[in-house]
């Protein structure tokens, strides 16, 4: 049975765009972690659009359970991890102009870069996770440069018609079987609602789905406690009947 992971992310999201103190994401996770969330993630961007270093570190002295740090593979957030502490770095690819993640990093493309940015992480005995797409060769590559785990991107099947759904789902479930195999542990996330979390969720080894806007979209209505309660309630029993249409 996946945890769950709740980013919250979007929360600084509001607070940001009035340059305010509320709400703060700090006291929303301890809520998130009422409602029964495994692990709380923050990206910490390079241009701090969202959670700032305030957030991260009194998250990091404040949750009970984990904290996974999003973060670019730059040297200034590996020193900012490496006084943090977070129990576990995801190295992302990150755009000034995006809107939010797109797409998995290129591990191939910086073997090099990579296994430096990593071993100095480990060094501190922070487990690191890469954030890629379903692709085999990038698994092969994660590997090579000392990463523990990885994070599969599953925007391609959140965002598949539902006739594709069925390919981009056997990709994952693919991609899974053999990260395993070369020893790898193996999270998933991003795109995932609780119309579509479901199937993920039932895809044996697969430990962490991390999911962010749709709880936090879902929290409007019904509070953020109650909110992370629902997507934990269809992340442990896939095979429940959805909880709202």
């Amino acid at each position: 049975m996946a945890s769950l992971g709740v980013n919250i992310d979007h929360i600084a999201n509001v607070r940001q765009a009035r340059m305010t103190v509320e709400p703060d994401p700090v006291q929303m996770a301890f809520l998130a972690e009422l409602g029964g969330a495994d692990s709380i993630t923050v990206h910490l961007r390079e241009d701090r659009r969202h959670i700032q270093d305030r957030d991260l570190k009194l998250l990091k002295a404040t949750i009970h359970n984990k904290l996974n740090l999003e973060m670019a593979a730059t040297q200034e957030m590996v020193d900012i991890a490496l006084q943090i502490l977070p129990d576990m770095v995801t190295l992302v690819p990150e755009k000034r102009k995006e809107i939010t993640t797109e797409g998995g990093l290129d591990v191939i493309a910086n073997e090099s870069h990579l296994e430096e940015i990593i071993q100095q992480i480990n060094s501190a005995g922070i487990p690191v996770s890469i954030f890629i797409d379903p692709v085999e060769n990038q698994l092969k590559a994660s590997k090579e440069v000392g990463a523990t785990w990885i994070e599969l991107h599953t925007g391609s099947y959140a965002e598949a018609p539902l006739k594709l759904q069925s390919i981009e789902l056997a990709k994952l479930q693919e991609a899974t079987f053999k990260a395993r195999n070369l020893g790898l542990r193996v999270n998933a996330g991003h795109g995932l609602t609780y119309q579509n979390v479901e199937l993920i969720a039932a895809i044996e080894s697969i430990e962490e789905l991390n999911i962010g806007h749709s709880i936090i979209a879902r929290s409007i209505a019904v509070g953020l406690k109650e909110a992370v309660s629902e997507m934990k309630k269809l992340i442990r029993d896939p095979r429940e009947e959805p909880l709202f249409d």
